[in-house]
């Protein structure tokens, strides 16, 4: 019996929920229809915004990111936020000297570091640097740069050629996007390039992301996901991902 398009499109949305992606050349031939169909199909559900068409496929949402000012990113997800800082604080250890890259999760992080003894910081996040200057027991670097207003951070080759100067033995990062094929992302070209002269002279790559950003792609490719030794999110990360990421050993530490 041949489906009329209703009947086709609850379908579509039914292989969607279940799978987490269509393939259009695969919907045409369970459905016994043209794939020029299909793909009026996928228009009109897109149109609808129950999907997203990604090049012969489709997915549940738009992976692309929209870049925020960080005023706007901090009250998004704050709680989860507020966790994983607190659980990214107790990561530290006596002596440490750490980057703080930019980002709302990090300038949380920045808020919950407590008495660490000897410890040094060289950060990107302007706001992180006045939390952490009000702690006379912090060595403060203010990495060099251009401002970058969206973020309050400064990006840049004065910030990477600075960067080669130190070593550090960990990185706190946050980014605005996790795909486990593509790897960490962000929203802005120079940020990315500055994140990768971080990964470049850091002993441990630590990511600091809530779960809403895991599937989604920035438009700055920072590095790969084998490049990250720890995620910390938050319990929103589907099983799936996590046992992907555990696979490629990274340790995912779940608030």
């Amino acid at each position: 019996m041949t489906l009329n398009i209703i009947e086709r499109h609850k379908l579509i949305l039914n292989k969607l929920e279940q799978k987490g992606y269509v393939n259009v050349n695969e919907l045409s031939e369970d459905f016994g229809v043209s794939v020029v169909t299909i793909r009026k199909d996928l228009k009109l559900l897109e149109a609808r915004k129950l999907l997203f068409r990604s090049h012969g496929r489709a997915i549940p949402a738009d992976p692309y990111i929209t870049e925020h000012h960080v005023n706007i990113k901090e009250k998004i997800h704050a709680k989860e936020k507020t966790l994983i800082a607190i659980t990214a604080a107790a990561e530290l250890e006596n002596k440490d000297s750490i980057i703080i890259a930019s980002g709302t999760s990090v300038i949380e992080f920045a808020k919950h570091i407590k008495q660490i003894e000897g410890l040094t910081v060289l950060t990107a996040s302007l706001n992180s640097a006045i939390i952490l200057a009000e702690n006379p027991n912090i060595d403060v670097i203010q990495l060099g740069g251009m401002v970058r207003r969206s973020s309050s951070s400064v990006v840049g080759p004065i910030g990477e050629k600075m960067l080669t100067e130190f070593t550090f033995t960990k990185l706190f990062l946050g980014v605005d996007g996790i795909d486990i094929d593509y790897g960490l992302t962000t929203t802005n070209a120079m940020e990315a390039s500055l994140n990768k002269q971080m990964i470049a002279v850091a002993q441990k790559i630590i990511v600091l992301a809530d779960s809403s950003k895991f599937g989604k792609k920035g438009f700055g490719r920072i590095c790969g996901i084998e490049d990250v030794d720890q995620i910390i999110t938050d319990s929103g990360i589907d099983d799936k991902t996590k046992k992907r990421l555990l696979s490629l050993g990274i340790d995912v530490t779940i608030v």
